[in-house]
Protein backbone atom coordinates (compact mmCIF):
# COMPACT_ATOMS: atom_id res chain seq x y z
CA UNK A 1 0.00 0.00 0.00
CA UNK A 2 1.57 3.52 -0.92
CA UNK A 3 2.68 6.00 1.75
CA UNK A 4 -0.23 8.54 0.95
CA UNK A 5 -2.90 6.04 1.23
CA UNK A 6 -1.71 4.91 4.66
CA UNK A 7 -1.60 8.56 5.85
CA UNK A 8 -4.80 9.17 4.25
CA UNK A 9 -5.99 6.02 6.41
CA UNK A 10 -4.66 7.25 9.42
CA UNK A 11 -5.61 10.61 9.48
CA UNK A 12 -8.94 9.60 8.79
CA UNK A 13 -9.15 7.01 11.56
CA UNK A 14 -7.47 9.69 13.59
CA UNK A 15 -10.38 12.49 12.91
CA UNK A 16 -13.09 9.34 14.04
CA UNK A 17 -11.24 8.63 17.11
CA UNK A 18 -11.34 12.62 17.92
CA UNK A 19 -14.64 13.12 17.30
CA UNK A 20 -15.46 10.13 19.69
CA UNK A 21 -12.90 11.90 22.33
CA UNK A 22 -13.99 15.22 22.16
CA UNK A 23 -17.45 15.74 20.91
CA UNK A 24 -17.58 18.99 21.43
CA UNK A 25 -15.05 19.81 19.34
CA UNK A 26 -15.54 17.89 16.68
CA UNK A 27 -17.92 15.97 14.65
CA UNK A 28 -17.75 13.54 12.01
CA UNK A 29 -20.62 11.96 10.54
CA UNK A 30 -18.96 8.74 9.25
CA UNK A 31 -16.16 6.84 8.12
CA UNK A 32 -16.51 7.73 4.61
CA UNK A 33 -17.20 11.39 5.74
CA UNK A 34 -13.18 11.24 7.91
CA UNK A 35 -11.83 9.79 4.46
CA UNK A 36 -13.38 12.40 2.36
CA UNK A 37 -12.16 15.25 5.23
CA UNK A 38 -8.32 13.38 4.90
CA UNK A 39 -8.73 13.51 1.49
CA UNK A 40 -9.34 17.53 1.55
CA UNK A 41 -7.20 18.54 4.70
CA UNK A 42 -4.34 16.52 2.61
CA UNK A 43 -5.13 18.70 0.13
CA UNK A 44 -5.27 21.88 1.43
CA UNK A 45 -1.77 21.38 3.32
CA UNK A 46 0.26 20.31 0.00
CA UNK A 47 -1.35 23.09 -2.05
CA UNK A 48 -2.44 26.26 0.33
CA UNK A 49 -0.06 25.49 3.38
CA UNK A 50 3.27 26.27 1.73
CA UNK A 51 1.72 29.52 0.54
CA UNK A 52 0.32 30.77 3.86
CA UNK A 53 3.95 29.57 5.49
CA UNK A 54 5.51 32.00 2.94
CA UNK A 55 3.48 34.73 3.42
CA UNK A 56 3.79 34.20 7.51
CA UNK A 57 7.24 33.52 7.58
CA UNK A 58 7.19 37.22 9.71
CA UNK A 59 5.07 36.22 12.04
CA UNK A 60 6.38 32.95 12.27
CA UNK A 61 9.97 34.20 13.10
CA UNK A 62 8.32 36.60 15.85
CA UNK A 63 6.61 34.11 17.38
CA UNK A 64 9.20 31.57 17.36
CA UNK A 65 7.32 28.94 14.74
CA UNK A 66 4.15 29.07 16.97
CA UNK A 67 2.21 31.30 14.47
CA UNK A 68 2.79 27.94 12.66
CA UNK A 69 -0.43 26.25 14.80
CA UNK A 70 -2.87 28.84 13.59
CA UNK A 71 -1.97 27.72 10.49
CA UNK A 72 -2.81 23.76 10.69
CA UNK A 73 -5.76 25.02 12.99
CA UNK A 74 -6.82 27.22 9.90
CA UNK A 75 -6.19 24.40 7.48
CA UNK A 76 -9.01 22.16 10.02
CA UNK A 77 -11.08 24.92 9.60
CA UNK A 78 -11.22 25.32 5.89
CA UNK A 79 -11.54 21.38 5.84
CA UNK A 80 -14.87 21.69 8.14
CA UNK A 81 -15.84 24.59 5.47
CA UNK A 82 -15.46 22.68 2.53
CA UNK A 83 -16.78 19.34 3.83
CA UNK A 84 -20.10 20.95 5.62
CA UNK A 85 -20.87 21.33 8.61
CA UNK A 86 -23.53 18.65 9.00
CA UNK A 87 -20.79 16.50 7.69
CA UNK A 88 -17.50 17.74 9.36
CA UNK A 89 -17.83 20.46 12.19
CA UNK A 90 -14.64 22.25 14.11
CA UNK A 91 -15.67 24.05 16.74
CA UNK A 92 -13.81 27.27 16.71
CA UNK A 93 -10.42 28.25 16.42
CA UNK A 94 -9.38 26.99 19.99
CA UNK A 95 -11.10 23.36 19.47
CA UNK A 96 -8.84 23.46 15.68
CA UNK A 97 -5.49 24.19 17.57
CA UNK A 98 -5.92 21.34 20.57
CA UNK A 99 -7.24 19.47 17.86
CA UNK A 100 -4.54 20.08 15.58
CA UNK A 101 -1.60 19.38 17.93
CA UNK A 102 -3.06 15.86 18.95
CA UNK A 103 -3.21 15.12 15.04
CA UNK A 104 0.65 16.23 14.70
CA UNK A 105 1.87 14.34 17.31
CA UNK A 106 0.28 11.25 16.22
CA UNK A 107 1.46 11.82 13.14
CA UNK A 108 4.86 12.27 14.50
CA UNK A 109 5.07 9.44 16.56
CA UNK A 110 3.74 7.09 13.45
CA UNK A 111 6.85 9.03 11.65
CA UNK A 112 9.26 8.30 14.37
CA UNK A 113 8.41 4.65 13.98
CA UNK A 114 8.57 4.12 10.68
CA UNK A 115 12.00 5.69 10.26
CA UNK A 116 13.41 3.49 13.27
CA UNK A 117 12.33 0.45 11.33
CA UNK A 118 15.73 -1.81 10.62
CA UNK A 119 15.66 -3.61 7.22
CA UNK A 120 17.75 -6.87 6.91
Amino acid sequence: MSQTIKRLLINAILFMALAYMFPNMLYVNGIVTAIMASVVFSVLNTVLKPILQLLSFPISCLTFGLFTLVINASMLLLTAYFMGQGTFYVNGLGSAVLLTIIISLVNALLQVNKTTEYRD
